[in-house]
């Protein structure tokens, strides 16, 4: 769903007519989540999955970044952080030119080479939202903020459709206390 398109229009009234009717604060952050896992879901279902997967797995680093006592523990799972998003996000953006590469490679060293055509497709924003989650482990290690106990929070704050696929980059220490 394109920002420039009609269907997004629609769709944007439609939350904000159902926002507005709704009186609860907790109600009204379970329509935008469910609003912005539509929106992204809506160009390919199963990469709400990646997106979720992303987001909760950030959910519980933090967590166990917060939780260690010992630097070395800190900084473990801190790494663990990035580079399961880093790889996840090289996986994405770079899978297809590494095993192209590689073919080629070896095709100049004599060794033939075909590796199956992986027809890996680039989820749309993936390098927003993966940088925007890896900021609240960054943030929870560095001390700039404490870890949300709300998955639901934490996961709007990623996921949030106006933001989701073209930015800004808004770091949780800025945006979690907005969903208080």
């Amino acid at each position: 769903m394109l920002f420039n398109s009609l269907i997004f229009v629609v769709f944007f009234g439609l939350v904000l007519a159902c926002y507005w009717s709704l009186r609860s604060w907790e109600t009204r952050k379970n329509l935008l989540l469910i609003a912005s896992y539509i929106f992204y879901g809506a160009w390919n279902p199963p990469f709400a999955l990646l997106l979720f997967a992303t987001t909760a797995l950030d959910f519980f680093l933090g967590s166990r970044i917060a939780a260690a006592t010992r630097p070395t523990t800190r900084k473990a799972w801190m790494i663990a952080s990035v580079t399961s998003n880093l790889s996840m996000l090289g996986f994405f953006k770079y899978g297809n030119f590494a095993l192209e590469n590689t073919r080629w490679l070896l095709a100049h060293v004599g060794i033939a080479y075909n590796p199956p055509h992986l027809g890996i497709i680039l989820p749309i924003g993936i390098s927003f939202y993966t940088f925007h989650s890896l900021s609240y482990t960054l943030d929870v290690y560095r001390g700039v903020c404490a870890p949300t106990r709300s998955l639901r929070d934490f996961t709007l704050a990623v996921s949030f459709f106006p933001q989701l696929v073209a930015g800004p980059i808004v770091r949780a220490a800025d945006f979690l206390p907005q969903l208080v």
